[in-house]
């Protein structure tokens, strides 16, 4: 996971003292959006992110969550890394009734217990990586169903929607233990639909090339941007590998996630938009930044503003 000649005491110790320019100075902008009044016409998708890697999909009445994480932190103590302030507005009683939770892996800031437990009521089916199936059950899952899947396994979690996990560069891990259960990508398909990819984290690899020749073109590829290090640069991509895989996968739009809401790395916290929006101009890759909470349709038209310049 760590690049050769790299210490374990190095990426500690850079992590014990990072810039105050890896925190904004100020509160981030939010939409304030009514998710349980979201309405998509035929054929249409709404997409609402929520910071991080947090977002709902809304397809003709179905709610889609992916990897919720609404408990302020991503860490298994409170207070260790907390979200940016304003970053956390959106709470598990701000969703809708979800039809679908699905869950990318098991690290702290894509697999929340706290907000799983509290959306279990109003969560209908959930679907998950190998292995990850017992961290949800343990949040009080009863008659909820718990696919967990292996890459290129195809389902249909509900009918008029295909689910196939595809492979991802990434690890498993929760407190001291490491590995234990799959990582992965999603790609997800609505009737005739073209897909939408769901990346997950990964870092680069010519995996994005093979899903891109298999399942693409793709409507929308939602990918991580953010909380990338030379010190690991197998496991996230850097700015300008997230738009080269964005092309790879023969993506139409790019949604940028993984950042905006936590502190992973030492980068400064608007760094992985800056360079992420110069190299998507520079390749023509159409590119969407909308603010947390800001709802994309998919028809059109895609936010754009530079809202992460204060």
């Amino acid at each position: 996971m760590k690049a050769d000649g790299i210490s374990w005491w190095k990426i500690i110790d850079d992590s014990l003292h990072r810039p105050a320019s890896s925190l904004p100075s100020h509160p981030l902008p939010v939409v304030r959006t009514d998710l349980r009044s979201l309405s998509a016409a035929p054929g249409e998708t709404v997409i609402v992110w929520f910071g991080h890697s947090s977002y709902l999909i809304h397809h003709e009445g179905l709610n889609i969550l992916i990897d919720p994480v609404f408990s302020g932190h991503a860490s298994p103590i409170p207070g260790i890394v907390n979200a940016f302030p304003g970053a956390n507005a959106y709470q598990p009683e701000d969703m809708p009734d979800i039809d679908l939770m699905i869950l990318t892996h098991n690290h702290y800031d894509h697999l929340d217990t706290g907000t799983i437990r509290s959306l279990m009521p109003r969560t209908r089916a959930f679907v998950a990586p190998l292995g990850v199936g017992r961290i949800i059950a343990g949040c009080g899952a009863t008659n909820q169903p718990i696919t967990e899947m292996d890459w290129w396994e195809t389902i249909q979690p509900m009918t008029g929607m295909t689910l196939t996990a595809t492979p991802a560069r990434h690890f498993s891990g929760r407190g001291l233990v490491r590995g234990g259960s799959l990582w992965t990508s999603y790609v997800l398909k609505f009737g005739n639909d073209r897909s939408i990819f769901l990346g997950g984290d990964s870092g680069y690899e010519e995996h994005f090339r093979v899903i891109g020749e298999k399942f693409g073109p793709f409507a929308l590829a939602i990918l991580e941007c953010g909380q990338y290090n030379t010190a690991w640069p197998h496991i996230h991509m850097m700015p300008e590998e997230t738009a080269q895989a964005a092309i790879d996968l023969r993506a139409e739009l790019l949604l940028p996630v993984h950042w905006a809401k936590f502190r992973l790395a030492n980068h400064p916290w608007n760094e992985p938009i800056r360079r992420l929006t110069a190299a998507a101009d520079g390749l023509g890759l159409p590119l969407t930044t909308p603010m947390i909470g800001e709802p994309l349709n998919l028809r059109g038209p895609y936010p754009r503003s530079v809202w992460w310049e204060g």
